[in-house]
């Protein structure tokens, strides 16, 4: 996958984004895109007047089924790029597209229609009605929508289900530990089957080990749902864990998108750099990372021999050497695509230096 998607192949889209608070920001931005656009380089201009931008000209395609991680410290903006695109806040500039449609445009009533049946967010404080039931804090958005009380029933039960809570639906949140009520809260967003869904840091409230354990019933839920998700967290480690892609921002910009191994890597600074130092970096790496050109005519049918896979992990590639493709004996060996055709080799060197680096956690260089 590309760094940003296709339009065409688009959930969402989000075209220079621009978020600035302030008591003159309306009068003097507006939603003036240019205007914004030349203030971002004079950020020291919007400070001055009393003007903080939030979010400076960020632009980033979701494709379809993707999980895209937004990412940074505290005060980065990501937090507030997720709330623009839901427009839980109203953007200064850009557009947010979704289905190719500018949401910004939309009308107050064509908003909460989207919001009621594309759109489920999920926050890190679970917003649970601490009189109702699990049940009917589940089916809450159906009753909202105007489903009959047997359907909406079900559909809750359903995703209660889906999500491990089955013999608790006669529970109230108070009954609950903090796993389960987040548990709820993901339940509830999903009871109206949303084809686009927003998460701002869901788990960052819990411990590790609960937070662990909702991770991997999220990938989970993820690989049978296929939604399009765009998922805040300023844990980089989490991060890694779950995202297809990831972008990393700092003071309001996007410095980084790509994929956990471009980010890894290959970091656009040191800023990204840091996120990056205790990772062991030799886990995210392919064979394709190491490969370098082929002996082999490029393209040629790999043969009988033993072969290696582009998207093969190196410590796979590591196994496969000691459990009987012994260096010895070889001085390389292919490196094959998924049809079977040579694209590279890799040479004992290659698979050394990963060993010997890339599996390091205290690296501070871009690996190559």
């Amino acid at each position: 996958m590309t760094d940003d998607a296709a339009d065409g192949d688009a959930a969402i889209g989000c075209r220079n984004l621009w978020m600035v608070f302030g008591a003159r920001a309306a009068r003097r931005y507006g939603v003036h895109a240019a205007a914004l656009a030349a203030a971002k380089d004079r950020a020291a201009a919007l400070v001055e007047d009393g003007l903080v931008a939030a979010v400076r000209d960020v632009s980033f395609d979701v494709a379809h089924g993707e999980l895209f991680v937004i990412m940074g410290l505290s005060g980065s903006g990501k937090s507030t790029v997720v709330r623009c695109l839901s427009r839980i806040i109203e953007p200064s500039a850009g557009e947010v597209l979704i289905g190719g449609w500018d949401i910004l445009s939309a009308d107050h009533k064509t908003l909460i229609e989207m919001r009621r049946h594309t759109m489920g967010m999920v926050f890190q404080h679970f917003g649970l009605f601490p009189n109702m039931t699990v049940l009917d804090n589940v089916a809450f958005p159906l009753r909202v929508r105007g489903v009959n009380p047997r359907e909406r029933r079900e559909r809750a039960a359903e995703v209660i289900s889906q999500v491990g809570l089955e013999g608790k639906e006669n529970n109230y949140p108070r009954e609950l530990s903090g796993g389960q009520q987040q548990r709820v809260g993901i339940a509830r967003s999903l009871a109206v089957n949303p084809r686009i869904w927003f998460l701002d840091e869901p788990f960052s409230a819990l411990d590790p080990l609960i937070r662990r354990q909702l991770q991997d019933e999220f990938l989970h839920l993820q690989a049978t749902l296929h939604k399009s998700i765009v998922f805040i967290t300023h844990d980089f480690s989490e991060a890694l864990r779950i995202a297809d892609r990831i972008a990393i921002m700092r003071d309001g910009e996007i410095v980084q998108v790509g994929t956990p191994a471009d980010i890894v890597l290959h970091p656009a600074d040191d800023y990204v750099a840091n996120f990056t130092r205790e990772v062991p970096k030799g886990r995210l790496m392919t064979v394709g990372d190491l490969m370098s050109a082929a002996s082999t005519p490029a393209g040629a049918d790999a043969g009988a021999g033993p072969i290696l896979r582009a998207g093969m992990p190196v410590e796979e590639a590591l196994v496969r050497w000691v459990q009987g493709l012994s260096v010895q004996g070889f001085e390389s060996l292919p490196v094959a695509d998924g049809d079977g055709r040579i694209v590279g080799e890799l040479t004992p060197d290659s698979l050394a230096l990963a060993v010997g680096q890339g599996f390091s956690r205290n690296q501070n260089t871009k690996t190559t």
